[in-house]
């Protein structure tokens, strides 16, 4: 049933969904033309894909908590680390475009709500090496990986915090004055998301940018996705499929994007 819905709102998407052309925003042209649509191979890509082809030959096992919506491929809790990189880390293409936009935010601070294996968390460091990036992980042994990933790559910028989200997010968004960019990739239900959401609203600023992995996962994830769109303080987002971006530039008229990618 989840497969058959999902491709049905693929391809109504895809339907609706536009490119560059025809886009009477200034903003959102600029940001599909230079960023979202900026295909070109960096030097950096290199780098990250390294890391992601030790894991995907890595043949340890770890015990994986999963505190969210779980996985709609394989919720065993004994996890081979190369399943978890093929199934669950964020393809290429979705990764670089993450770098494209962090790198053209230039925020100060960075948080990722879901670190995985910390394959998205290096292309946010190398996209942004200016900022402090805080990346949130509820599995302890998966956050592990990720760590040693890290310290491979030396990526000394970023704050690994192990616990679950509604005890950790809070925290840390009080301790920040402001909130740049913020990744949200975890639990992937309705509720928390929303939560996710309130809890950023009163650190965003004219810049800011949040974004939203898989907004169409489920009925609850498309509803949550609605009500971010619907909320008076958002003005401009952009839906991607797989991901729905969330700005708040006061002043532009609140207007909602399908883009093909």
């Amino acid at each position: 049933m989840f497969k058959w819905q999902f491709a049905k709102d693929y391809l109504l998407h895809q339907f609706n969904a536009k490119t560059r052309h025809g886009l009477h925003s200034p903003f959102v042209y600029r940001l599909v033309d230079e960023v979202i649509y900026d295909f070109k191979d960096k030097k950096v890509y290199a780098e990250v894909e390294n890391f992601r082809k030790k894991l995907l030959a890595d043949d340890s096992t770890i015990t994986v908590t999963d505190l969210g919506a779980g996985s709609h491929v394989n919720n065993n809790k004994q996890k081979k680390v190369r399943q978890i990189a093929k199934n669950a880390l964020k393809p290429r293409k979705l990764a670089q475009l993450l770098y494209r936009l962090a790198a053209d935010n230039k925020p100060d601070t960075i948080i990722e709500l879901g670190t995985c294996l910390g394959i998205t968390s290096l292309y946010l460091q190398y996209a942004a090496p200016q900022a402090k990036i805080y990346t949130l992980e509820g599995c302890p042994e998966t956050a592990g990986v990720a760590q040693q990933g890290f310290n491979n790559a030396g990526a000394k910028d970023i704050t690994l915090i192990v616990g679950n989200f509604n005890d950790t997010l809070p925290g840390l968004i009080n301790e920040l004055p402001k909130l740049d960019f913020v990744f949200i990739d975890g639990n992937h239900q309705k509720q928390a998301t929303l939560d996710y959401f309130h809890w950023a609203l009163p650190k965003v600023h004219e810049s800011s940018m949040l974004i939203f992995d898989d907004i169409y996962w489920s009925e609850g994830m498309k509803q949550a996705w609605a009500e971010i769109k619907a909320h008076p303080d958002v003005t401009i987002t952009v839906d991607l499929f797989w991901i729905g971006l969330v700005f708040f530039r006061k002043g532009k008229p609140k207007e909602d994007f399908k883009i093909r990618f």
